[in-house]
């Protein structure tokens, strides 16, 4: 008798989701306490601290209904072979059109076609009420309807545009691999993954954001003196127009090699009182890249993707793994999607274990940042980071452990505190 593949994995689903669901529960608890934490006390004001309670409760609640239609229509998909009438309805398509259904990639294109169709449908009303009602209830939203359609169709058409050609070579490279397809598969991955990292900023991000140099002036030459006091290769300097779908404010960088960029939302310009603040906070991304965080997470990427195709060429032949999701041929498509959910429970403890990492990074960087002498300055930032972004004040210890990827802004605090502490 074979194994019960499908059920395995519906099953491993459903009870992931009612962990996650007590961890969100436990969170709820947190946010609904009507009193800050006592480090947080005498820094974050009480107008704030309500509005931030509201913001967060309000998500929450959103989240508890999205997760659970979510799950129980990802979990009709594969219980009630959706999956494999929809691969047999888009091979069906291609007939009515005139085309060659026995053509993998003609089918496979047609399949996400109508993915991307349903996806677009099912996940357009969540989008609306986050954006239109939550969003703007507090605050965030500066997007007009108009504007979050058209992005909606910019993305769409990327899609169309990008993902067809990705698509046919990943199915050239299973069905002409032999032995060393997981390598072919990673180098593929990896070309394409630092192709798009170097368009994406030049042709992609462009099509959604304005990007402008930042003006001269005295946080300009604060930023270049820093970057050039740690040898970081900045080449430019630009201001994006975040304020135009949201008030949330944000800076990053990015780029290869000796052609770095840093991007500044100009909500982050608009909110933090005086520009030690903003260089305190560039300090800390700087520190990422000086402590080599950011290698070591790309290695690690590389590393994890490997192993994944290597554990997709394991499987992708087996007949009866194919046949326990309703399939009597064995796509490349398929066998990837089928691969994913059948390693989620690997997935979840994987993305656990980077969580920590991560966490354990941003302490670096903020110890960094700290040792150039930004302590002070660094903390006001991230009081005044999650004061305007109304970020969660109180959160449960199991809920951030599990979720986030970025210590709270307590543990940080905490954390700069007790440097202090030390150095006394």
């Amino acid at each position: 008798m074979a194994f019960p593949y499908m059920e395995a994995v519906v099953g491993f689903m459903i009870l992931m989701y009612i962990f996650e669901s007590y961890l969100d529960l436990r969170q709820h608890a947190a946010l609904k306490l009507p009193t800050l934490p006592k480090t947080l006390e005498g820094v974050i004001s009480q107008e704030k601290f309500e509005k931030s309670r509201a913001y967060s409760l309000d998500k929450s609640y959103f989240n508890f209904v999205h997760d659970f239609v979510t799950i129980l229509v990802d979990s009709a998909i594969l219980f009630f072979g959706i999956l494999p009438w929809f691969w047999k309805k888009s091979g069906n398509f291609l007939v009515y059109a005139g085309l060659n259904e026995e053509n993998e990639i003609l089918h496979t294109l047609a399949f996400l076609a109508g993915v991307m169709i349903w996806s677009q449908i099912t996940d357009l009303p969540f989008s609306l009420y986050s954006t239109f009602v939550i969003e703007a209830r507090h605050g965030f939203n500066k997007q007009t309807v108009w504007l979050f359609f058209r992005d909606l169709l910019k993305g769409m058409c990327l899609a169309i545009a990008l993902g067809p050609p990705i698509v046919s070579a990943i199915i050239l490279i299973v069905q002409k691999g032999g032995p060393y397809l997981a390598i072919y598969l990673w180098a593929f991955m990896f070309v394409l993954s630092l192709v798009m990292m170097t368009l994406y900023p030049i042709l992609i991000a462009p099509l959604f954001n304005k990007f402008a140099p930042l003006p001269e002036g005295e946080l300009r030459q604060k930023i270049e003196n820093l970057a050039s006091s740690l040898n970081f290769p900045l080449k430019k300097l630009f201001v994006v127009d975040g304020s135009t779908r949201s008030s949330h404010s944000n800076a990053y960088m990015y780029g290869f090699f000796k052609n770095k960029r840093i991007v500044l939302y100009d909500t982050l310009i608009q909110q933090c009182k005086n520009d030690e603040e903003i260089v305190a906070v560039i300090a800390h991304e700087l520190g990422h890249w000086k402590l080599n965080h950011t290698m070591y997470s790309f290695i690690a990427v590389q590393i994890l993707t490997l192993l994944q195709f290597g554990g997709y060429t394991l499987v992708r032949n087996s007949t009866d793994l194919f046949q326990s999701f309703g399939f009597d041929t064995q796509p490349v498509l398929i066998g990837l999607i089928i691969f994913q959910h059948t390693v989620i429970p690997l997935q979840h403890l994987v993305s656990f274990g980077l969580n920590l990492v991560s966490r354990s990074f941003e302490f670096q960087a903020d110890a960094f940042a700290k040792k150039l002498g930004y302590g002070s300055a660094l903390r006001a930032g991230l009081v005044k980071l999650q004061e305007e972004n109304l970020s969660a004040m109180n959160t449960d210890p199991w809920y951030s452990a599990y979720h986030y990827s970025h210590p709270p802004l307590v543990e940080r605090l905490a954390a700069i505190d007790e440097q202090d502490k030390k150095t006394e």
